[in-house]
């Protein structure tokens, strides 16, 4: 059962971070689109909500994780920084891209300050990116800690 936690603790850290790291990568090219090509381009972005399963399951799992391995004090470090990581990445959707979705109704509709809005869309999912690449590898590290022990 440990070795299953902390299997499904990994694929769902590792599922969340390849959308993290999509976001990341298409920065630099969708911040310069045009008004028209960026709506465009946010409609591929229908039904990705249903990544928010895996990411609040890499939390549940992660904790489950660490209540298992509570008495292995040399990874508990590696695993509460890996769990705040992943909330931190949480707090910062429900902070600054969920809103941006709410206003501009999942981008079918523009506002004047679509712009500014667009930066605060991209930019949160960069620093979301970058929170679960960080979780994901304090994960993979208390694993590599055990390796070595």
């Amino acid at each position: 059962m440990r070795n299953l936690i902390r299997f499904l603790a990994m694929l769902f850290a590792a599922i969340s971070l390849s959308a993290a790291m999509a976001h990341l990568l298409e920065l630099r090219v969708k911040i310069n689109l045009s008004k028209e090509n960026y709506q465009v381009v946010q409609g591929i972005y229908s039904g990705w909500q249903w990544l928010g399963f895996f990411e609040i399951g890499a939390i549940i799992l992660t904790m489950i994780w660490i209540i298992i391995d509570r008495k292995l004090k040399y990874k508990f470090s590696f695993l509460i920084t890996g769990l705040i990581c992943f909330i931190l990445s949480i707090i910062v959707f429900f902070v600054f891209t969920f809103p941006t979705n709410q206003e501009t109704l999942s981008w079918t509709n523009l506002p004047n300050n679509w712009d500014e809005l667009r930066k605060t869309w991209e930019y949160s999912h960069a620093i979301r990116a970058s929170l679960s690449f960080f979780g994901f590898s304090f994960l993979v590290v208390s694993i590599l800690k055990q390796v070595h022990v």
